[in-house]
């Protein structure tokens, strides 16, 4: 009996285990040509990192957080985990990518097309992002 319910014990931890790392495990984004092909216009100077900065507060702090760990205030309350923005793994993708990514966005990442239209503060922010 005891094996029994130790054998019992393990399966469900095992199952408990695997669903939570499928749960985490985030689909990969599919980047249109047209973006991947893009190339950051203005290397960040002084002035479009500031520019960069201080629209990332107003538009991207609140789920990113104010340093771009990913554990702004809303951050828990997304389905998806937020990435930490600072990591080698995020500074290696490609500018066109994370403009897509930032304002074209998909599920929880919302579009910002509208509310973010000029070119130069999208780069501007681009160019925060590659700076943290």
């Amino acid at each position: 009996m005891k094996k029994f319910l130790f054998a019992a014990l393990t399966i469900v931890f095992a199952m408990s285990l695997f669903s939570f790392i499928a749960s985490e495990k985030k689909p990969a984004w599919a980047i249109p040509a047209k973006y991947k092909a893009m190339k950051i216009q203005k290397k960040g100077d002084k002035e479009s990192i500031a520019l960069g900065k201080t629209l990332f507060a107003k538009h991207c702090k609140s789920c990113h957080g104010g340093a771009g760990k990913g554990d702004g205030a809303k951050a828990a309350s997304l389905k998806t985990a937020m990435d930490d923005l600072t990591t080698p793994a995020f500074k290696a993708i490609a500018d066109g990518d994370k403009y897509f990514m930032s304002f074209v966005g998909r599920g929880d990442m919302p579009n910002f097309e509208k509310k973010i239209v000029d070119e130069e503060e999208r780069w501007a922010i681009i160019n925060y992002l590659n700076s943290l």
